[in-house]
C-alpha cells in the first residue's frame, strides 16, 4: 500500500490533515498509533468522529495488507509469525534465551540493578540491528532514547571493531534522542512515527523507560497520575512496533522490596501497568564478573536462565571470553602486572554499564 496520506480519509479535509500534522500524526498508521482518545483531544473533533477516522484508518490499512482482519485462522496466525524478524544479540547464549534474538512487533523489557549490564545489551543491539540477515541482523536502523545520559559512542565504536563492522556507517545509522524530562520522553515518541519509516528503523530503544517517570512523580499522591501517563508512554511503544514492525527494548530500573524476608528481594519499577504491556520480560542481574539473564514472562519461552558477559564486544558468551583471556602468550615475570589490568578493566566495566545508580534506591 503506497498511498497513506490522510485526506484520502472521508471526513478528513485540508484543515484537519494540517492540524494532525503539527500534532505529529503525518499518515494513516498514525492514526492506529494514537488512537481515537488522543485523536479528539488533539484535533478537537468529538470522540465518536476521531473512533469513526481512526477505523476508517484502519480499514484501509487492512484492505492494503499492513494490518491482519479482525478474524483468521491460527495458521494463517502462525504463517504471519514466521516472517517476523529477530535481531541477534551477538552472543548463543542470549539468543537461546530469545530463541533467535529480540523480536520485531514485540516489546522487551530488560531490568536490574545498576551494573548488571542494561545500557551495555542496548549499546550491543544498536550494532547487531545494522548487520546483513544472513548474520542475524536486520539491515535497518537504531532509535534510542536516552533518558539518563548514558549513550556512549566510544562504545558504540569498540563493539562495532569487536563485529568486525566500520564504525563511522554504525554511528550513522544510530539516532539519538535525549528526553529531559518524562512530558518530552513522551512526545519525543509521539513525533517518532515518521522518523522511523524515512530511515527504516528497525530497533526502537528506550533507556530508561520508567526513571524520569520516577524521578519526577514522589509519594503515593502521585502515584495514580504517574502510572496513568506511564501506561500511555509503554502502549504506545507496543503500538508503534506492532505497527511499524520493529523491535522495541525499553530498560527498566529496580528497587528493593522491604517485605521480602528469603530470596531476591529486586522488583522493577511500574508496577503491574509495565509488566502486562511488555511482551517479554528479562531480569539481569550480577554474579560476580559474570551477568545471569532469566526470562520472567514472555507469552511462549520457558522461564530459563543463561550466563553472559561483558567485554569490548559488549555483551558476549561467557566462554568466548575466557578464550580470549587464555590465548594471551604466557609470561610469568609479568603475570601480576597483566592481571592488575584485568581486575581494572572489569570494574571500569561493572561501572559503565548503567549509570541507574543516579535514582536507584530502595523504595
Amino acid at each position: 500500500m503506497e498511498d497513506l496520506r490522510l485526506d484520502i480519509l472521508p471526513g478528513v479535509g485540508p484543515v484537519t490533515t494540517k492540524k494532525l500534522s503539527d500534532a505529529g500524526i503525518h499518515n494513516i498508521m498514525d492514526l492506529i498509533v494514537r488512537g481515537p482518545v488522543e485523536l479528539a483531544e488533539i484535533s478537537g473533533m468529538d470522540k465518536d468522529t476521531a473512533a469513526n477516522i481512526v477505523e476508517k484508518a484502519r480499514q484501509a490499512l487492512v484492505e492494503g495488507g499492513l494490518l491482519a482482519k479482525d478474524f483468521v485462522s491460527a495458521t494463517e496466525i502462525y504463517k504471519r509469525r514466521q516472517e517476523i524478524g529477530r535481531i541477534t544479540t551477538g552472543t548463543e547464549c542470549l539468543d537461546l534465551l530469545l530463541e533467535g534474538g529480540l523480536e520485531t512487533q514485540a516489546l522487551t523489557e530488560v531490568y536490574g540493578e545498576f551494573g548488571s549490564g542494561k545500557t551495555q545489551f542496548c549499546h550491543t543491539m544498536c550494532v547487531t540491528v545494522q548487520k546483513p540477515k544472513e548474520e542475524g541482523g536486520l539491515e535497518g536502523t537504531a532509535l534510542y532514547i536516552d533518558t539518563e545520559g548514558t549513550f556512549r559512542p566510544e562504545r558504540i565504536v569498540s563493539i562495532a571493531k569487536a563485529h568486525g563492522m566500520e564504525p563511522e556507517k554504525v554511528l550513522d545509522r544510530i539516532i539519538v534522542a535525549r528526553a529531559y524530562n518524562s512530558a518530552h520522553q513522551t512526545l519525543i515518541l509521539e513525533e517518532a512515527s515518521q522518523m522511523i519509516k524515512e530511515n527504516n528503523v528497525k530497533l526502537l530503544i528506550v533507556d530508561s523507560a520508567v526513571g524520569l517517570f520516577r524521578a519526577e512523580y514522589l509519594g503515593r499522591g502521585t502515584l495514580s497520575v504517574r502510572q496513568q501517563r506511564l501506561n500511555k508512554f509503554v502502549h504506545l511503544l507496543v503500538r508503534i512496533a506492532e505497527i511499524y514492525n520493529c523491535a522495541a527494548l525499553a530498560t527498566n530500573q529496580v528497587m528493593a522490596s522491604p517485605d521480602v524476608f528469603f530470596g531476591d528481594p529486586t522488583r522493577p519499577i511500574g508496577g503491574n501497568v509495565v509488566a502486562h504491556t511488555s511482551t517479554y520480560r528479562i531480569y539481569f542481574k550480577k554474579s560476580g564478573k559474570k551477568r545471569i539473564a532469566r526470562m520472567v514472562d514472555s507469552p511462549h519461552h520457558p522461564e530459563q536462565e543463561v550466563i553472559f558477559a561483558l567485554a569490548e564486544a559488549g555483551v558476549v558468551d561467557p566462554d568466548s571470553d575466557t578464550k580470549k583471556k587464555s590465548t594471551k602468550p604466557a609470561n610469568p615475570s609479568k603475570l601480576e602486572p597483566e592481571t592488575q589490568p584485568d581486575a581494572k578493566d572489569a570494574s571500569k566495566s561493572d561501572s559503565s554499564t548503567d549509570v541507574d545508580s543516579k535514582t536507584e534506591d530502595s523504595e
